[in-house]
């Protein structure tokens, strides 16, 4: 028994957290069902450090500063914690751009840290799968990866995903202060953002004036040229809508922005993306025009188990080989060989001198749906026993014969 100072030395940092089989199998099933969408659309997979230089980040984000994870490290430098992957993947395509293909499609799924005040569903290491297009200005790519973005979720299984999208050019006469609080609208309402402008040094008549102009704002050519693209790749009015409200608080947002929500899921939004050229600029001093989005990959994972999206049976294990006898684990060996040659995911019972009944509730208790059994009349018959733990039937057969079965 673990006294409690043993058991506080055991436990995850607050906001950091450990995933049991169960719950990795169902991250990663929704990161297959993600990357295999991505790749249909032709995006190519990246990887980037976790930590980047300090330098790389500052004032970049905007007022989220504050949440970043920097130190110094054991060489003086300044270094961070990644806070996301849109700036170190700005600065991986302007050090590798003799090595791509422009325009350049990528997708990169990996974890970001940020120093959040920790609550349901807000951690301090999360994953985000992110995609961008570089290399194109005009609207048709922003297009592109709000129409991909929705593909992922309809492929997800989600009945009602909807991109809600603006065009920030629209408030280019707008201070970034202002901006902020207004993004914050649907949380603390018209006059909690009023409040905030005035507590920023804007003038409260000039408040009101920021938030109603941003209120009252049209679809421009922009944000029709979106609509038209959806529409002809197929999205009709139920997925998408124009939100003059949004504003994303990035810094570096410009042009088209937008987020996806899943209408019967209320903990808000799955994604947000936006084209951020200027930052590009910034950042590299290269004229290569970026657009994309960062989805939530926690929510999206949480989203599709709460709506029962997630198969209940994602045991990877399709059969486990038991130990009849110490003296015939050379035959349990080969018969677990033959399965997986034939691409069979299977487990070898592990130790040859556990009885046979507690293997079989190994098994049961994995969730694996075969089990070979391989006695002395099996092994002079060349053949093995097996049982589906579902029907709780069982047969003696060859295992050219279980191979087809379990196939």
């Amino acid at each position: 028994m673990l006294n409690s100072n043993s058991m506080n030395k055991l436990q995850t940092l607050k906001g950091f957290r450990d995933f049991l089989p169960k719950d990795a199998l169902k991250r990663t099933w929704v990161k297959n069902k993600m990357i295999s969408v991505a790749e249909r659309w032709g995006y190519e997979p990246i990887e980037t450090p976790t930590l980047e230089p300090y330098s790389l980040f500052k004032g970049k984000i905007g007022e989220d500063e504050k949440l970043f994870y920097k130190f110094t490290d054991n060489g003086d430098r300044e270094v961070m914690l990644r806070y996301d992957q849109t700036v170190p993947t700005c600065r991986f395509v302007a050090a590798n751009q003799n090595s791509l293909t422009f325009p350049f499609r990528r997708c990169q799924c990996q974890s970001v840290f940020r120093a959040e005040n920790t609550q349901k569903g807000r951690y301090r290491e999360f994953t985000q799968f992110d995609l961008d297009i570089f290399g194109v200005a005009t609207t048709s790519a922003d297009a592109e990866v709000i129409a991909e973005n929705l593909d992922t979720y309809l492929a997800i299984g989600f009945k009602k995903p909807v991109v809600i999208f603006n065009n920030r050019d629209l408030m280019k006469d707008i201070p970034y202060s202002a901006i902020v609080a207004i993004d914050k609208l649907k949380k603390i309402g018209e006059q909690g953002v009023i409040n905030n402008m005035v507590q920023k040094g804007i003038n409260k008549s000039q408040a009101s004036d920021y938030l109603k102009f941003v209120m009252d704002m049209k679809p421009d050519a922009t944000v029709k040229t979106i609509i038209s693209y959806l529409e002809k790749s197929g999205f009709g009015r139920e997925y998408y809508r124009f939100e003059p409200t949004l504003a994303r608080s990035f810094s570096y947002s410009q042009g088209p922005i937008w987020e996806i929500i899943i209408e019967d899921y209320e903990t808000g939004s799955v994604g947000g993306g936006e084209r951020y050229d200027g930052m590009m600029k910034r950042l590299t001093g290269l004229d290569i025009p970026a657009t994309g989005i960062a989805f939530g990959f926690d929510r999206t994972v949480e989203a599709a188990d709460q709506l029962n999206l997630i198969p209940e049976e994602l045991t990877k294990t399709k059969a486990l080989v038991t130990i009849f006898a110490p003296d015939l684990l050379e035959n349990s060996i080969k018969v677990a060989c033959d399965l997986r040659e034939n691409k069979i995911n299977t487990e070898l019972y592990p130790n040859e001198n556990a009885k046979l009944d507690k293997q079989l509730k190994y098994a049961d208790k994995k969730g694996i749906p075969y089990v070979l059994i391989i006695g002395p009349e099996e092994v002079k018959e060349s053949k093995v026993v097996l049982k589906n733990l579902k029907t709780k039937e069982q047969t003696k057969t060859t295992i050219e014969n279980v191979i087809s079965l379990v196939k």
